[in-house]
């Protein structure tokens, strides 16, 4: 990975891949059978990656946005859906102690409870709605009764629920005319998890529904109010750097293929043969313009003050990356051949898996007309 900026960043790497050494051989195992890496979330939270970007003062590492996407990517690279589910929680701690806008009581106590090993995670998707991003209302609602709010409703791709200790819950306050955001422990009467997950792609992030029965929280766990729809945020980076980790597995896989694999109708490996060469030579590029991108936005992200000015460039990131993701899995496909969609070939799972990224927010659509916009409208 040629993108370590300082001397520290690859070390936390090389610890990271002691780390992860096994989640690759389990992640054939996890996608047949649907199930939730309870191993490896609970291999990252006793390695404390679960606290990279927690603050010192709470005994986190307080790492930066660029040590997460690092982190991120190489975590991807063995198994995506481990990649995906921990970043959410990762990110969401670093988005946190950026932003700055929670009650300090309220903060403080979650980072306390991060500190020791808490799982977190927002849920904000709902079925009437679609993704948050669109700017729908929630459907969950949120009344004020007596010194609580009492929450009903249901939330789905709630991604690590198995293992989550909080939900960052938003919904609808009908007497503020506003969407809510609330803290919500796992163990609070009327929390419970609807094992709904049942997709082709990123099977084991086990993002089933969480459902909502009259909740009582108590007002301090209101933690936010939102105004209009939020704006780009650099933690949501963790999103592309995630698939393109997965496409790097393909591209490994693939060049290994191409040096170790000798039919007997060629003298050698096939990787002397002109087309093989041009589409790994287009693999290299793509990655290396995906990961140019992505990385070079993160490092803008950290040294801007007006971040609003890099919301349509986190966009498209987000779409650029994905996208060459997925052609770059393609691409690897092509020089495995039929071999790579055997069950058991991982490069199957990868074609799956980068899929998923479509659908996880910003959506194409909306970046390119946001990227338009920019420019018809200034």
């Amino acid at each position: 990975m040629p993108f370590f900026r300082t001397k520290e960043q690859k070390e936390m790497i090389q610890e990271l891949e002691s780390v992860i050494r096994n989640f690759s051989g389990r992640a054939q195992e996890l996608d047949e059978t649907g199930a939730f890496p309870f191993k490896n979330i609970e291999e990252l939270k006793k390695s404390g990656y679960t606290k990279l970007t927690l603050p010192k003062q709470y005994g986190g590492q307080g790492g930066s946005l660029y040590d997460y996407l690092l982190a991120q990517e190489r975590i991807a690279r063995e198994c995506g859906p481990t990649a995906l589910s921990i970043g959410w929680h990762v990110g969401i701690v670093l988005n946190l102690t950026e932003k700055k806008t929670w009650k300090p009581e309220a903060l403080r106590e979650l980072f306390q409870e991060v500190s020791k090993g808490a799982l977190l995670n927002s849920a904000a998707s709902e079925p009437q709605t679609g993704s948050p991003t669109r700017g729908g209302r929630p459907a969950t609602t949120a009344v004020k009764q007596g010194k609580s709010w009492i929450i009903n409703g249901r939330k789905n791709y709630t991604s690590m629920a198995p293992v989550l200790d909080y939900f960052l819950v938003s919904a609808w306050v009908p007497e503020e005319e506003t969407i809510g955001w609330f803290l919500i422990h796992r163990e609070v009467p009327g929390v419970s998890i609807d094992d709904t997950w049942d997709m082709i792609s990123m099977q084991g992030t086990g993002s089933h529904d969480l459902v909502l029965e009259n909740v009582a929280v108590e007002d301090k766990y209101f933690v936010e109010r939102q105004s209009g729809i939020k704006k780009g945020e650099g933690w949501l980076l963790h999103i592309p750097a995630c698939y393109i980790g997965i496409a790097a597995a393909a591209r490994d896989y693939a060049i290994e293929f191409a040096k170790t694999h000798s039919p007997n109708s060629l003298p050698g490996p096939i990787r002397d043969l002109p087309n093989v060469q041009r589409t790994i030579g287009e693999i290299e590029i793509q990655l290396k313009q995906a990961r140019h991108f992505l990385y070079s936005v993160a490092e803008k992200w950290e040294n801007t003050e007006n971040r609003e000015l890099l919301t349509t460039d986190l966009a498209a990131v987000k779409f650029s990356v994905t996208n060459s993701a997925i052609s770059i899995v393609d691409k690897a496909m092509r020089v495995v051949g039929a071999k790579s969609l055997q069950r058991n070939n991982p490069l199957q799972r990868y074609y799956r898996d980068v899929r998923a990224g479509l659908h996880n927010p910003p959506m194409d659509d909306a970046v390119i007309t946001m990227a338009a916009k920019s420019v018809l409208f200034d």
